[in-house]
C-alpha cells in the first residue's frame, strides 16, 4: 500500500504543477470544493455457509477535493477530484484518482484529456450504449449513486458542427466493470470453490477503445447515435480448469440510437443498441456472451413541485439462442432468450424540499428476481445532509442478476459535509 501514495499523489497534483507555467493561466485563483463523508452499510441477510463473516459491508471514510483552474482567456480549464478513504473494516488508507483531466478549446471543439468521467445514453440505471466502466459493488454495498460511475483514462474530442455535434473518445487502457468477487459481496459463479484469476487485454494501441456518439436537436426531441469497438466490461467471458477460473474481456462493438423529449406533460426516452459479440459470432462458444439487442423505453413526469414519477421497460434480447443452449455446459441453468425488466422511481419531496423519499424498484417478470431501494434523504443544512436506505435482492432462482444478490441485503447510512 505505501509504494502506492507517491504515484497517486503525484498523479492528482501534477495538473497543478503544470498551470504554474500555463500562460495565462494565473488569471483565475485555483477553485477548491469537495466533501468530508461517512457511509456505513450493514447486512441484513441471512448468510449462507462458505459467506463472508462480516456483517458490515462498508465503514468508508472520506474526503473528497475537487480542484479546478481556469486559464484568463477561458480556452484551458485544468480538474481534478481526488478522494481519500479510510476503510474502517480492514484499518486502511488509500486514494482515488476520481478524475484528472486538462480542457482546452474554442467555439467549434474541445478536447479534454485524462481521467474522466462519462456517461451516455437515457436510462435510469438501464445502460445501453454507455460502455463506460461502472463499480456495481458501489451500488450493490449502498454507496451514494455517483460512485457507480468509475473514471476512464480518456481523450475525449468534441466537435460543435452546428445542428449536429460530433463526441469521440478513445479509451487506452481498458478498465473492466468492477464485479462482486465474494470478499464482501456474495454473487452467482457457475464454478463453485474455484478462485477467480484475470486476463485483461493487452495494453497496445490496437486495444484502444473507441466510442463515437452523433447527436443533435430533432423535431423537439434529443436524438443521438452511437458505436463502440472495445470489450465486453460485464459480464466477462470464463473460462475453467481444474485449478481455477479465469476472467477475460472478449472483443465487442455495439450500434445504437437513443431519444430523448418533451411528450404528453413528461419526459419520452427510448434507447436501442446491438451488441456484436466478435469472438463468438455464431453464440457456439459458452465461455463468451452471445450478441444481443437490447431496447429500452422510459416516462417520466413531475406532478407539481414535489412529486415526480418515472417508469422505464427494457429488454435484452439473445441472438443465437438456439447455439448457446446446444453448447451450455451440463449443470449451468439455461437463460431465457429475451430478459425482460420493469423499472419505477418515486420521489417525494417535504419541509420546502429539505426532505425527501424516494423508491426505486427494478422486476424482471420472466427471471422473477428484484431490486427494491427505498431512501430518505433530509439536508441539514445547505452544506450538509443525511441519507439512510436499504437495499434490497430477491429472487426464485439464485443464479439470475438480482436473485444472486439476496444475501447481500443490507440498512446503509451516509452523512455528508459539502465545502
Amino acid at each position: 500500500m505505501a509504494e502506492r501514495w507517491p504515484r497517486v499523489i503525484a498523479s492528482a497534483l501534477v495538473v497543478f504543477a503544470a498551470t504554474a507555467g500555463a500562460p495565462g493561466v494565473d488569471a483565475q485563483e485555483v477553485e477548491i470544493h469537495g466533501f468530508v463523508q461517512v457511509n456505513y452499510s450493514l447486512r441484513v441477510a441471512d448468510p449462507a455457509p462458505g459467506d463472508p463473516a462480516d456483517d458490515f459491508l462498508l465503514g468508508d471514510h472520506r474526503v473528497q477535493l475537487d480542484l479546478g483552474r481556469t486559464s484568463g482567456s477561458g480556452a484551458v480549464r485544468f480538474g481534478t477530484k481526488v478522494d481519500l478513504i479510510h476503510d474502517a473494516i480492514t484499518g486502511e488508507a488509500d486514494l482515488d484518482l476520481r478524475e484528472a483531466h486538462v480542457t482546452f478549446g474554442g467555439d467549434r471543439y474541445d478536447v479534454t484529456l485524462g481521467r474522466q468521467i462519462l456517461t451516455w445514453g437515457v436510462g435510469d440505471l438501464v445502460f445501453v450504449n454507455d460502455l463506460f466502466t461502472k463499480d456495481w459493488t458501489a451500488l450493490i454495498a449502498g454507496q451514494p449513486l455517483q460512485y457507480l460511475k468509475v473514471g476512464s483514462d480518456a481523450i475525449n474530442t468534441n466537435l460543435y458542427l452546428g445542428p449536429v455535434s460530433v463526441q469521440v473518445v478513445a479509451v487506452p487502457f481498458f478498465e473492466p466493470d468492477v464485479l462482486p468477487r465474494g470478499d464482501r459481496l456474495v454473487g452467482y459463479t457457475p464454478f463453485p470453490g474455484l478462485p477467480v484469476a484475470e486476463a485483461r487485454p493487452d495494453r497496445r494501441v490496437g486495444n484502444t477503445e473507441v466510442a463515437t456518439r452523433v447527436y443533435g436537436y430533432l423535431g423537439g426531441f434529443d436524438v443521438a447515435a452511437y458505436a463502440y469497438r472495445g470489450f465486453w466490461g460485464s459480464p466477462p467471458g470464463m473460462r475453467p480448469d481444474a485449478e481455477r477460473v479465469t476472467w477475460f474481456y472478449p472483443e465487442l462493438s455495439v450500434y445504437g440510437l437513443s431519444i430523448q423529449g418533451a411528450f404528453a406533460s413528461g419526459i419520452l426516452s427510448g434507447e436501442v443498441g446491438f451488441y456484436d459479440s466478435q469472438q463468438d459470432s455464431g453464440g457456439r462458444d459458452p465461455s463468451i456472451e452471445n450478441s444481443q439487442v437490447r431496447v429500452l423505453i422510459g416516462y417520466q413526469r413531475a406532478f407539481g413541485s414535489d412529486l415526480t414519477l418515472g417508469g422505464q421497460y427494457s429488454a435484452e434480447r439473445m441472438l443465437d439462442h438456439s447455439a448457446y443452449r446446444a453448447t451450455l455446459p451440463a449443470g449451468v441453468p439455461e437463460r431465457d432468450r429475451t430478459r425482460h425488466n420493469l423499472t419505477a422511481r418515486v420521489t417525494r419531496t417535504f419541509n420546502y424540499q429539505t426532505s425527501q423519499v424516494s423508491l426505486f424498484v427494478w422486476v424482471s417478470p420472466n427471471d422473477k428476481d428484484f431490486y427494491l431501494n427505498p431512501e430518505f434523504r433530509h439536508s441539514v443544512t445547505d452544506e450538509a445532509w443525511v441519507a439512510v436506505g436499504v437495499n434490497l435482492f430477491g429472487g426464485s432462482e439464485p443464479h439470475t442478476f438480482f436473485g444472486q444478490f439476496d444475501r447481500n441485503d443490507n440498512l446503509y447510512a451516509t452523512i455528508r459535509y459539502s465545502f
